[in-house]
C-alpha cells in the first residue's frame, strides 16, 4: 500500500458514506483530514452496552433479562471490545502517522498504564464491597466465589497475582484485556493501514489457534488462564481497527450488500429462537452433542466466552452488521431522547469503573438484605444507573470548562 495510506488520506474516487468527512483537493504534499463530526452512534452504544454490563453484573434481577445476552449468543462485552478497537483508530491514528512515531506510540501505552490503575482501583474496592459484606452481615455468598474464595485457600497467592494480572476477580476482568490490546495497537493500526486483508487474516488465526490449542495468558501463580483470553479477544478488537481504518477513509470495511445483510438477520432470528423457544433449543443442543461426539473442536460448537468461539462470533458479526446497514441508526442515535447513553459513551472508561463498583455494591446490599422484591431491585439498579449518569455530567461539564479558555484565547 502507498506510503501516504498511513495518513489516511482518503482514496481518490472512493464514494463517501454519509459519516465521511467532505473530499479534501488533491496535493504534493501531505493533507490533514478535515475535522469531521463525533459519529453518535459509536458513543450512543457504547453508553448501551455500559448500562447492559453493570445490569449483567447484578445477576439475579428481572432487569437482566432485558439484556441483549438474553436475545442471541453474544453480549454487550463484544460490543464493547469492537467499539475500543474503533475508537483506538479514531483517536490515535492521526499520531501514528507522524514522524517521529514514538509520541504516538507513547499516547496509546499511557492509556494502557491508565487502564491498569483504574483496573487495580475497580479490583480493591470490588475487595473492599466483597469482604465488608463479610463481616457486616453477608452471608458470604459474594466470598465464596468469582475467585474471591482465594483469598482464603491461598493469600499469599492472591497478592502475587493481583498486581501482574495473574489473579482477576470475576466481573473485575475485562480492563486487563483491553490494556494488553493497547499495548499491541500501534503494530495492529499500522497494520491495519498498510495492509487490511493481511492484518485480518493474521487476525482470524491467531484467534484459530487460541480456539483449538487453548494457550492462553497464565493467571499465576494460581492455575487457569485469563476468562478474557486476549489471543482470542483480539479478533474483535483488530475488527474494530479495520472499521475505524476504513471510516476514516470515508468507506466501509464490509460493503453493503441486500443478501448479506439478509443472511445476518436470518441468523439473529435463528439465535432468538433458539433461546427462546425450548423444543429448537434441545434440537441443537442435540445436534451440538452429535458434532462433540464425532470430534468437532469446541471452537466451532460451543457458546464458550473465554476464545469466542463461533456461535458467539457470527452473533456479535451479524448483529454490528445489521446496525450498519440501518439506515436510520444515524439519526435515532442523535435523537434527544438518546443523549444520556451517548454522555455515558463519551466517558466509558471512568462510567465503567464507577458502574463496576456500583454493582458489587448493589449485590453486596442485596445479600445483606435478603430476597428483596421487584420494587427494591428497581431502585437500587436505577439508582446505579442514575449515579453513572450524573458522574458522566459531571465529567462533561469539567470537559467544556476546561476548553473554555482556549476558545476564548
Amino acid at each position: 500500500m502507498p506510503r501516504q495510506a498511513l495518513r489516511l488520506i482518503p482514496r481518490g474516487g472512493a464514494a463517501p458514506s454519509p459519516s465521511a468527512a467532505p473530499e479534501t483537493a488533491a496535493a504534493p504534499a501531505p493533507v490533514s483530514l478535515p475535522k469531521r463530526r463525533r459519529d453518535a452512534r459509536i458513543d450512543v452504544l457504547r453508553g448501551i452496552a455500559l448500562v447492559m454490563i453493570f445490569v449483567n453484573h447484578v445477576p439475579g434481577t428481572l432487569f437482566e433479562y432485558a439484556t441483549s445476552r438474553n436475545f442471541g449468543f453474544s453480549d454487550a462485552a463484544e460490543g464493547f471490545v469492537f467499539l475500543s478497537g474503533l475508537s483506538a483508530v479514531l483517536a490515535y491514528a492521526g499520531g501514528l502517522a507522524a514522524r517521529p512515531l514514538w509520541p504516538g506510540v507513547r499516547r496509546i501505552w499511557k492509556r494502557a498504564w491508565t487502564l491498569y490503575l483504574v483496573h487495580l482501583m475497580v479490583t480493591f474496592w470490588a475487595l473492599a464491597i466483597v469482604a465488608a459484606t463479610l463481616r457486616y452481615g453477608g452471608t458470604g455468598t459474594l466470598f465464596a466465589k468469582d475467585n474471591f474464595q482465594f483469598l482464603v485457600s491461598d493469600p499469599i497467592g492472591v497478592l502475587v497475582g493481583l498486581p501482574v494480572l495473574g489473579h482477576q476477580f470475576g466481573y473485575v476482568n475485562i480492563l486487563p484485556l483491553y490494556a494488553a490490546l493497547l499495548l499491541a495497537a500501534p503494530a495492529m493500526i499500522m497494520a491495519a493501514v498498510r495492509w487490511p486483508r493481511a492484518t485480518l487474516a493474521a487476525s482470524a488465526a491467531l484467534w484459530a489457534a487460541a480456539g483449538l490449542t487453548h494457550f492462553d495468558l497464565p493467571n499465576l501463580p494460581l492455575p487457569g488462564g485469563w476468562f478474557f483470553n486476549p489471543f482470542a479477544w483480539q479478533l474483535l478488537f483488530v475488527l474494530g481497527i479495520l472499521t475505524g481504518v476504513a471510516l476514516k477513509r470515508g468507506a466501509r470495511f464490509v460493503p453493503v450488500n441486500r443478501g448479506l445483510a439478509l443472511a445476518a438477520g436470518a441468523y439473529l432470528l435463528l439465535a432468538l429462537v433458539w433461546l427462546k423457544w425450548p423444543a429448537l433449543q434441545a434440537q441443537g443442543n442435540a445436534m451440538l452433542g452429535w458434532a462433540a461426539a464425532q470430534g468437532v473442536p469446541n471452537l466451532i460448537r460451543d457458546f464458550d466466552k473465554t476464545y469466542i468461539s463461533v456461535p458467539r462470533l457470527l452473533h456479535f458479526l451479524s448483529l454490528a452488521y445489521v446496525l450498519s446497514v440501518l439506515p436510520w441508526l444515524r439519526g435515532f442515535c442523535e435523537s434527544r431522547p438518546m443523549a444520556p447513553f451517548a454522555l455515558l459513551g463519551r466517558h466509558a472508561l471512568p462510567v465503567f469503573a464507577l458502574g463496576t463498583i456500583l454493582s458489587f455494591a448493589v449485590r453486596a446490599a442485596k445479600e445483606i438484605a435478603g430476597e428483596a422484591p421487584f420494587a427494591v431491585d428497581a431502585m437500587l439498579i436505577g439508582s446505579g444507573i442514575a449515579a453513572m449518569l450524573v458522574f458522566a455530567a459531571v465529567l462533561e461539564f469539567s470537559r467544556k470548562a476546561g476548553m473554555a479558555p482556549a476558545r476564548a484565547a
